[in-house]
Protein backbone atom coordinates (compact mmCIF):
# COMPACT_ATOMS: atom_id res chain seq x y z
CA UNK A 1 0.00 0.00 0.00
CA UNK A 2 1.50 3.54 -1.17
CA UNK A 3 1.91 5.73 2.12
CA UNK A 4 0.74 9.28 1.72
CA UNK A 5 2.52 11.04 4.85
CA UNK A 6 2.39 15.05 3.64
CA UNK A 7 -0.23 17.20 4.06
CA UNK A 8 -0.53 20.24 2.42
CA UNK A 9 -3.41 22.94 2.11
CA UNK A 10 -3.83 24.57 -1.65
CA UNK A 11 -5.51 27.93 -1.27
CA UNK A 12 -6.83 28.43 -4.80
CA UNK A 13 -8.72 30.78 -6.32
CA UNK A 14 -11.62 29.49 -9.12
CA UNK A 15 -13.66 31.27 -11.96
CA UNK A 16 -17.18 30.56 -11.67
CA UNK A 17 -17.96 28.20 -14.38
CA UNK A 18 -18.82 24.48 -13.79
CA UNK A 19 -16.71 21.96 -13.83
CA UNK A 20 -13.36 23.97 -12.28
CA UNK A 21 -13.53 22.18 -9.20
CA UNK A 22 -13.87 18.88 -11.39
CA UNK A 23 -10.65 19.74 -13.44
CA UNK A 24 -8.66 20.77 -10.01
CA UNK A 25 -9.71 16.88 -8.13
CA UNK A 26 -8.64 15.43 -11.64
CA UNK A 27 -5.39 17.37 -12.10
CA UNK A 28 -4.49 15.91 -8.32
CA UNK A 29 -5.74 12.57 -9.06
CA UNK A 30 -3.87 11.89 -11.98
CA UNK A 31 -1.05 12.66 -9.77
CA UNK A 32 -1.70 10.02 -7.79
CA UNK A 33 -2.28 12.66 -4.97
CA UNK A 34 -5.16 12.43 -2.63
CA UNK A 35 -7.71 14.82 -2.05
CA UNK A 36 -9.21 15.58 1.53
CA UNK A 37 -11.33 18.22 2.80
CA UNK A 38 -12.22 21.07 0.97
CA UNK A 39 -13.50 24.18 2.33
CA UNK A 40 -14.84 27.49 0.98
CA UNK A 41 -13.08 30.91 2.37
CA UNK A 42 -14.42 33.44 0.31
CA UNK A 43 -17.21 34.08 -2.98
CA UNK A 44 -17.17 37.24 -4.89
CA UNK A 45 -19.14 38.18 -8.29
CA UNK A 46 -17.02 35.90 -10.56
CA UNK A 47 -14.56 34.22 -7.96
CA UNK A 48 -14.59 31.32 -5.20
CA UNK A 49 -11.87 31.17 -3.73
CA UNK A 50 -11.71 27.90 -1.36
CA UNK A 51 -8.88 25.70 0.73
CA UNK A 52 -8.28 22.14 -0.77
CA UNK A 53 -6.03 19.46 1.53
CA UNK A 54 -4.07 17.20 -0.38
CA UNK A 55 -2.47 13.91 0.78
CA UNK A 56 1.27 13.17 -0.98
CA UNK A 57 4.36 10.54 -0.45
CA UNK A 58 7.38 12.91 -0.09
CA UNK A 59 8.02 16.28 -0.98
CA UNK A 60 8.84 15.57 -4.93
CA UNK A 61 5.40 14.42 -5.25
CA UNK A 62 4.27 17.51 -3.52
CA UNK A 63 5.76 19.74 -6.63
CA UNK A 64 4.57 17.59 -9.06
CA UNK A 65 0.62 18.16 -8.05
CA UNK A 66 1.75 22.01 -7.56
CA UNK A 67 2.71 21.82 -10.93
CA UNK A 68 0.07 20.25 -12.17
CA UNK A 69 -2.20 22.87 -10.17
CA UNK A 70 -0.54 25.59 -11.58
CA UNK A 71 -0.94 24.92 -15.01
CA UNK A 72 -4.75 24.93 -14.79
CA UNK A 73 -6.45 28.03 -16.78
CA UNK A 74 -8.91 29.85 -14.78
CA UNK A 75 -7.74 28.12 -11.72
CA UNK A 76 -5.25 30.50 -9.49
CA UNK A 77 -2.98 29.49 -6.43
CA UNK A 78 -2.64 31.89 -4.05
CA UNK A 79 -0.97 29.66 -0.96
CA UNK A 80 0.84 26.73 -0.51
CA UNK A 81 1.11 25.57 2.95
CA UNK A 82 2.56 22.77 4.81
CA UNK A 83 -0.09 21.54 7.59
CA UNK A 84 2.09 20.04 9.65
CA UNK A 85 4.75 22.79 9.93
CA UNK A 86 1.68 25.08 10.79
CA UNK A 87 0.45 23.11 13.63
CA UNK A 88 4.09 23.40 15.23
CA UNK A 89 4.10 27.10 14.72
CA UNK A 90 5.32 28.46 18.45
CA UNK A 91 5.40 24.94 20.24
CA UNK A 92 2.47 22.68 20.65
CA UNK A 93 2.61 23.25 24.62
CA UNK A 94 3.07 25.98 27.29
CA UNK A 95 2.83 26.16 31.07
CA UNK A 96 -0.39 27.27 32.78
CA UNK A 97 -1.71 27.79 36.29
CA UNK A 98 -4.98 26.08 37.84
CA UNK A 99 -5.89 28.96 39.68
CA UNK A 100 -7.26 32.22 38.86
CA UNK A 101 -4.87 35.47 40.14
CA UNK A 102 -7.20 38.14 39.77
CA UNK A 103 -6.81 40.41 42.64
CA UNK A 104 -3.98 41.64 44.87
CA UNK A 105 -5.48 39.15 47.77
CA UNK A 106 -5.40 35.74 45.38
CA UNK A 107 -1.09 36.86 45.53
CA UNK A 108 -1.31 36.92 48.90
CA UNK A 109 -2.34 33.40 48.85
CA UNK A 110 -0.57 31.98 45.82
CA UNK A 111 2.30 33.86 46.77
CA UNK A 112 4.34 35.66 48.94
CA UNK A 113 3.39 35.99 52.19
CA UNK A 114 1.37 33.03 52.02
CA UNK A 115 3.16 30.37 49.85
CA UNK A 116 6.01 30.27 52.76
CA UNK A 117 3.65 28.41 55.05
CA UNK A 118 3.04 26.23 52.26
CA UNK A 119 6.91 25.49 51.66
CA UNK A 120 7.56 25.64 55.70
CA UNK A 121 4.65 22.35 56.07
CA UNK A 122 6.55 20.08 53.21
CA UNK A 123 9.84 21.12 54.79
CA UNK A 124 8.46 19.27 58.22
CA UNK A 125 6.33 16.50 56.15
CA UNK A 126 7.36 16.23 52.28
CA UNK A 127 5.18 13.88 51.72
CA UNK A 128 2.55 16.88 51.84
CA UNK A 129 4.17 17.69 48.63
CA UNK A 130 1.63 15.46 46.55
CA UNK A 131 -0.95 17.10 47.65
CA UNK A 132 -0.09 20.76 47.90
CA UNK A 133 2.50 20.79 44.49
CA UNK A 134 1.66 19.86 40.79
CA UNK A 135 3.70 16.72 42.11
CA UNK A 136 1.11 14.44 41.92
CA UNK A 137 -0.09 14.98 37.90
CA UNK A 138 3.48 15.23 36.81
CA UNK A 139 5.60 13.95 34.44
CA UNK A 140 9.10 14.51 33.28
CA UNK A 141 9.80 13.28 29.59
CA UNK A 142 13.55 12.57 29.04
CA UNK A 143 15.48 11.58 26.07
CA UNK A 144 18.61 12.46 24.67
CA UNK A 145 17.31 12.43 21.06
CA UNK A 146 19.40 9.34 20.07
CA UNK A 147 16.90 7.40 18.35
CA UNK A 148 14.13 8.92 17.16
CA UNK A 149 11.61 7.19 15.54
CA UNK A 150 12.56 6.10 12.37
CA UNK A 151 15.56 8.88 12.18
CA UNK A 152 17.81 7.57 14.72
CA UNK A 153 20.32 9.93 16.03
CA UNK A 154 18.96 13.40 15.45
CA UNK A 155 19.88 14.91 18.68
CA UNK A 156 18.41 16.20 21.62
CA UNK A 157 17.02 19.65 20.13
CA UNK A 158 15.26 18.10 16.98
CA UNK A 159 13.45 15.70 19.34
CA UNK A 160 11.80 18.00 20.79
CA UNK A 161 8.92 18.25 18.53
CA UNK A 162 8.18 14.71 19.26
CA UNK A 163 8.59 15.53 23.02
CA UNK A 164 5.93 17.91 22.64
CA UNK A 165 3.39 15.39 21.04
CA UNK A 166 3.93 13.35 23.90
CA UNK A 167 3.26 15.86 26.20
CA UNK A 168 0.28 17.01 24.48
CA UNK A 169 -1.50 13.34 24.53
CA UNK A 170 -0.38 13.26 28.52
CA UNK A 171 -2.50 16.05 28.49
CA UNK A 172 -5.39 15.20 26.30
CA UNK A 173 -6.04 11.48 27.30
CA UNK A 174 -5.16 11.77 30.95
CA UNK A 175 -4.77 15.45 32.12
CA UNK A 176 -1.44 15.22 33.05
CA UNK A 177 1.20 17.89 33.23
CA UNK A 178 4.29 16.33 30.99
CA UNK A 179 7.29 18.75 30.67
CA UNK A 180 10.09 17.60 28.09
CA UNK A 181 13.73 17.55 29.44
CA UNK A 182 16.66 17.34 26.90
CA UNK A 183 19.80 15.57 28.18
CA UNK A 184 22.54 16.49 25.82
CA UNK A 185 24.75 13.12 26.49
CA UNK A 186 25.23 10.08 24.69
CA UNK A 187 26.52 8.75 27.82
CA UNK A 188 24.48 6.40 30.30
CA UNK A 189 26.29 7.37 33.05
CA UNK A 190 25.98 11.14 33.01
CA UNK A 191 22.42 10.76 31.46
CA UNK A 192 21.28 8.94 34.46
CA UNK A 193 22.67 11.11 36.88
CA UNK A 194 21.15 14.32 35.16
CA UNK A 195 17.54 12.82 35.45
CA UNK A 196 18.28 11.86 38.78
CA UNK A 197 19.50 15.11 39.90
CA UNK A 198 16.07 16.86 38.33
CA UNK A 199 14.12 13.91 39.55
CA UNK A 200 12.53 15.54 42.51
CA UNK A 201 10.68 18.05 40.02
CA UNK A 202 8.10 15.43 38.97
CA UNK A 203 6.26 12.65 40.06
CA UNK A 204 6.86 9.89 37.38
CA UNK A 205 10.03 10.23 34.79
CA UNK A 206 9.42 8.66 31.07
CA UNK A 207 12.11 7.36 28.94
CA UNK A 208 11.77 8.22 25.35
CA UNK A 209 13.56 7.72 22.10
CA UNK A 210 17.33 6.62 23.85
CA UNK A 211 19.46 4.55 22.13
CA UNK A 212 19.69 0.54 22.60
CA UNK A 213 21.79 -0.56 24.52
CA UNK A 214 21.57 2.48 26.78
CA UNK A 215 18.02 2.72 27.09
CA UNK A 216 18.49 -0.61 28.97
CA UNK A 217 21.19 0.85 31.31
CA UNK A 218 19.29 3.72 32.09
CA UNK A 219 15.76 2.61 32.63
CA UNK A 220 17.31 -0.36 35.17
CA UNK A 221 19.52 2.28 37.30
CA UNK A 222 16.99 4.94 37.56
CA UNK A 223 14.66 2.53 38.74
CA UNK A 224 17.47 1.56 41.45
CA UNK A 225 18.09 4.81 42.32
CA UNK A 226 14.91 5.97 42.31
CA UNK A 227 11.91 5.77 44.70
CA UNK A 228 9.63 6.73 42.20
CA UNK A 229 8.11 5.21 38.87
CA UNK A 230 10.44 5.19 35.58
CA UNK A 231 9.57 3.92 31.99
CA UNK A 232 10.89 3.99 28.75
CA UNK A 233 8.11 3.94 26.41
CA UNK A 234 9.69 3.05 23.12
CA UNK A 235 10.06 -0.38 25.60
CA UNK A 236 6.85 -1.03 27.39
CA UNK A 237 4.34 1.22 26.01
CA UNK A 238 4.75 -0.31 22.73
CA UNK A 239 5.08 -3.94 23.98
CA UNK A 240 2.06 -3.63 25.76
CA UNK A 241 -0.18 -2.18 22.78
CA UNK A 242 1.47 -4.86 20.77
CA UNK A 243 0.57 -7.04 22.57
CA UNK A 244 -3.10 -6.15 23.32
CA UNK A 245 -3.36 -6.28 19.12
CA UNK A 246 -1.66 -10.13 19.06
CA UNK A 247 -4.92 -10.85 21.66
CA UNK A 248 -7.27 -9.46 19.75
CA UNK A 249 -5.57 -11.14 16.65
CA UNK A 250 -5.92 -14.57 18.05
CA UNK A 251 -9.45 -14.37 19.56
CA UNK A 252 -10.03 -13.41 15.68
CA UNK A 253 -8.81 -16.37 14.77
CA UNK A 254 -8.92 -18.80 17.39
CA UNK A 255 -5.61 -19.05 18.84
CA UNK A 256 -4.89 -19.77 22.09
CA UNK A 257 -2.09 -17.61 23.18
CA UNK A 258 -1.39 -19.38 26.29
CA UNK A 259 -0.88 -22.93 24.54
CA UNK A 260 0.75 -21.09 21.54
CA UNK A 261 4.72 -21.01 21.05
CA UNK A 262 5.36 -17.24 20.19
CA UNK A 263 8.27 -15.76 18.34
CA UNK A 264 9.87 -12.43 18.87
CA UNK A 265 12.30 -11.53 15.74
CA UNK A 266 14.40 -8.34 16.88
CA UNK A 267 15.49 -8.00 20.49
CA UNK A 268 15.69 -4.08 20.31
CA UNK A 269 14.13 -2.02 22.61
CA UNK A 270 10.69 -2.89 21.85
CA UNK A 271 11.37 -6.40 20.65
CA UNK A 272 13.25 -7.45 24.13
CA UNK A 273 9.87 -6.14 26.01
CA UNK A 274 7.38 -7.71 23.61
CA UNK A 275 9.19 -10.88 24.87
CA UNK A 276 9.31 -10.19 28.33
CA UNK A 277 5.88 -9.17 28.39
CA UNK A 278 4.56 -12.55 26.87
CA UNK A 279 6.58 -14.41 29.42
CA UNK A 280 4.41 -12.55 31.71
CA UNK A 281 1.18 -13.67 29.98
CA UNK A 282 2.33 -17.12 30.36
CA UNK A 283 2.82 -18.35 26.58
CA UNK A 284 3.61 -21.85 26.16
CA UNK A 285 6.97 -20.96 25.06
CA UNK A 286 8.70 -17.54 23.73
CA UNK A 287 11.23 -18.06 21.00
CA UNK A 288 13.63 -14.90 20.52
CA UNK A 289 16.00 -14.66 17.74
CA UNK A 290 18.08 -11.76 16.86
CA UNK A 291 21.89 -10.97 15.64
CA UNK A 292 23.68 -9.71 18.96
CA UNK A 293 24.07 -13.18 20.72
CA UNK A 294 24.16 -10.97 24.24
CA UNK A 295 20.43 -9.37 23.78
CA UNK A 296 19.46 -13.24 22.87
CA UNK A 297 21.47 -14.54 25.76
CA UNK A 298 20.04 -12.14 28.13
CA UNK A 299 16.40 -13.11 27.11
CA UNK A 300 17.47 -16.53 27.90
CA UNK A 301 18.00 -15.63 31.69
CA UNK A 302 14.53 -14.78 31.59
CA UNK A 303 13.09 -17.88 30.09
CA UNK A 304 13.40 -17.80 26.57
CA UNK A 305 14.49 -19.88 23.88
CA UNK A 306 16.70 -18.36 21.63
CA UNK A 307 16.72 -19.95 17.68
CA UNK A 308 17.69 -18.84 14.34
CA UNK A 309 15.32 -16.97 12.27
CA UNK A 310 14.00 -20.12 9.90
CA UNK A 311 13.53 -22.16 13.37
CA UNK A 312 11.53 -19.47 14.72
CA UNK A 313 9.23 -19.15 11.55
CA UNK A 314 8.96 -23.28 11.63
CA UNK A 315 7.57 -23.43 14.81
CA UNK A 316 6.11 -20.30 16.13
CA UNK A 317 1.90 -19.72 16.20
CA UNK A 318 2.50 -16.17 16.79
CA UNK A 319 5.45 -14.30 15.33
CA UNK A 320 6.41 -10.69 15.86
CA UNK A 321 8.99 -8.48 14.26
CA UNK A 322 10.82 -5.37 15.21
CA UNK A 323 13.91 -5.57 13.26
CA UNK A 324 13.67 -2.49 11.22
CA UNK A 325 14.64 -4.71 8.15
CA UNK A 326 11.70 -4.64 5.33
CA UNK A 327 11.20 -7.99 3.41
CA UNK A 328 13.22 -10.21 5.73
CA UNK A 329 10.32 -12.63 6.39
CA UNK A 330 9.78 -13.83 2.59
CA UNK A 331 6.16 -15.53 1.92
CA UNK A 332 7.75 -18.72 1.59
CA UNK A 333 8.93 -18.70 5.24
CA UNK A 334 4.92 -18.16 6.18
CA UNK A 335 4.18 -21.29 7.98
CA UNK A 336 -0.21 -21.60 7.18
CA UNK A 337 -2.51 -20.70 10.20
CA UNK A 338 -0.03 -17.84 11.91
CA UNK A 339 -0.58 -14.93 13.38
CA UNK A 340 2.01 -12.49 11.88
CA UNK A 341 2.98 -9.15 12.89
CA UNK A 342 5.82 -6.97 10.95
CA UNK A 343 5.55 -3.75 13.57
CA UNK A 344 8.66 -1.94 11.91
CA UNK A 345 7.88 1.90 9.96
CA UNK A 346 7.35 2.83 7.35
CA UNK A 347 8.29 -0.86 5.63
CA UNK A 348 7.47 -3.97 7.58
CA UNK A 349 9.50 -7.21 7.49
CA UNK A 350 6.96 -8.60 4.85
CA UNK A 351 3.42 -6.87 4.00
CA UNK A 352 0.01 -7.97 5.36
CA UNK A 353 -1.22 -8.89 1.81
CA UNK A 354 1.64 -11.08 1.00
CA UNK A 355 1.88 -12.82 4.74
CA UNK A 356 -2.16 -13.54 4.45
CA UNK A 357 -1.78 -14.89 0.62
CA UNK A 358 1.32 -17.35 1.86
CA UNK A 359 -1.06 -18.99 4.46
CA UNK A 360 -0.89 -16.88 7.75
CA UNK A 361 -4.13 -16.65 9.34
CA UNK A 362 -3.90 -13.00 10.11
CA UNK A 363 -1.25 -10.75 9.29
CA UNK A 364 -0.63 -6.89 10.70
CA UNK A 365 1.53 -4.26 10.41
CA UNK A 366 2.80 -1.28 12.83
CA UNK A 367 0.14 1.22 11.62
CA UNK A 368 -1.77 0.42 14.52
CA UNK A 369 0.55 0.03 17.28
CA UNK A 370 -0.21 3.41 18.94
CA UNK A 371 1.45 4.19 22.55
CA UNK A 372 -0.96 6.85 22.96
CA UNK A 373 -3.23 4.05 24.18
CA UNK A 374 -0.84 2.97 27.01
CA UNK A 375 1.08 5.28 28.70
CA UNK A 376 -1.56 8.41 29.10
CA UNK A 377 -3.55 5.61 31.49
CA UNK A 378 -0.05 3.98 32.86
CA UNK A 379 1.08 7.47 34.45
CA UNK A 380 -2.13 8.15 35.54
CA UNK A 381 -2.94 4.98 37.57
CA UNK A 382 0.78 4.70 39.03
CA UNK A 383 0.64 8.75 41.02
CA UNK A 384 -2.35 8.43 41.95
CA UNK A 385 -1.46 5.03 43.64
CA UNK A 386 1.47 6.81 45.06
CA UNK A 387 3.56 3.09 43.81
CA UNK A 388 7.49 3.57 43.32
CA UNK A 389 7.35 1.46 40.27
CA UNK A 390 5.86 -0.09 37.32
CA UNK A 391 5.48 -4.21 37.51
CA UNK A 392 5.42 -6.55 34.41
CA UNK A 393 1.80 -7.11 35.64
CA UNK A 394 0.28 -3.72 35.38
CA UNK A 395 1.71 -4.17 31.79
CA UNK A 396 -0.02 -7.35 31.06
CA UNK A 397 -2.83 -6.01 32.47
CA UNK A 398 -3.18 -2.43 30.93
CA UNK A 399 -2.68 -5.09 27.33
CA UNK A 400 -5.69 -6.76 28.24
CA UNK A 401 -7.74 -3.51 29.17
CA UNK A 402 -6.87 -2.12 25.74
CA UNK A 403 -7.58 -5.17 23.82
CA UNK A 404 -11.14 -5.26 25.33
CA UNK A 405 -12.07 -2.04 24.01
CA UNK A 406 -11.14 -2.82 20.09
CA UNK A 407 -15.09 -3.00 18.06
CA UNK A 408 -15.31 -6.36 15.91
CA UNK A 409 -12.74 -7.09 13.42
CA UNK A 410 -10.22 -4.82 15.07
CA UNK A 411 -6.96 -5.33 16.59
CA UNK A 412 -7.11 -2.57 18.93
CA UNK A 413 -9.08 0.52 19.78
CA UNK A 414 -9.19 4.02 18.99
CA UNK A 415 -6.57 6.17 21.31
CA UNK A 416 -9.65 9.04 21.05
CA UNK A 417 -12.08 6.19 23.15
CA UNK A 418 -11.48 7.81 26.68
CA UNK A 419 -12.96 4.99 28.69
CA UNK A 420 -9.89 3.55 27.44
CA UNK A 421 -7.27 5.51 29.52
CA UNK A 422 -9.19 5.56 32.59
CA UNK A 423 -9.63 1.14 32.73
CA UNK A 424 -6.03 1.87 32.58
CA UNK A 425 -5.70 3.59 35.02
CA UNK A 426 -7.75 1.71 37.62
CA UNK A 427 -6.24 -1.52 36.18
CA UNK A 428 -2.89 -0.45 37.46
CA UNK A 429 -4.69 1.22 40.61
CA UNK A 430 -6.00 -2.63 41.27
CA UNK A 431 -2.60 -4.33 40.38
CA UNK A 432 -1.09 -1.83 42.92
CA UNK A 433 -3.01 -2.75 45.55
CA UNK A 434 -2.48 -6.19 44.95
CA UNK A 435 1.37 -6.12 44.98
CA UNK A 436 1.18 -3.93 48.42
CA UNK A 437 2.73 -0.82 46.56
CA UNK A 438 0.11 1.59 47.23
CA UNK A 439 1.81 4.47 48.82
CA UNK A 440 5.77 3.16 48.34
CA UNK A 441 6.62 6.49 46.18
CA UNK A 442 9.19 8.68 47.58
CA UNK A 443 9.59 12.39 46.01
Amino acid sequence: MRKFSIDTNLRVRLFHQPGQLARLAAAIAEQGSLMGEIAIVSIDEHHTVRDVAIETSDDEHTRRVIGAVKALAGIELLAITDRVFERHQGGKIRSGSRVKVEQVVDLRHIYTPGVARVAKAIEREPALAWDLTSLGHSVGIFTNGSRVLGLGNIGPLASLPVMEGKAVLYDRFAGLSATPLLVDTLEAERFVDAVELLSRSFGGIHLEDIRIPECFVIERELIRRLQKPVMHDDQHGTAIVALAAVLNACKLTGVDPSSSRVGQIGLGAAGSAIARLALTLGAREVLVSDVSPQAVAALEAEGARGVDLPTLLQQADIVVATTGKPGLIRPDMVRRGQVIFSLSNPDPEIDPGAAVAAGAAFAGDGRSINNALAFPGLFKGILEARARRFTPEMYTDAARVIASFAQPGEVVPSPFDMRIHDAVREAVLLRARQQDLIGTARL
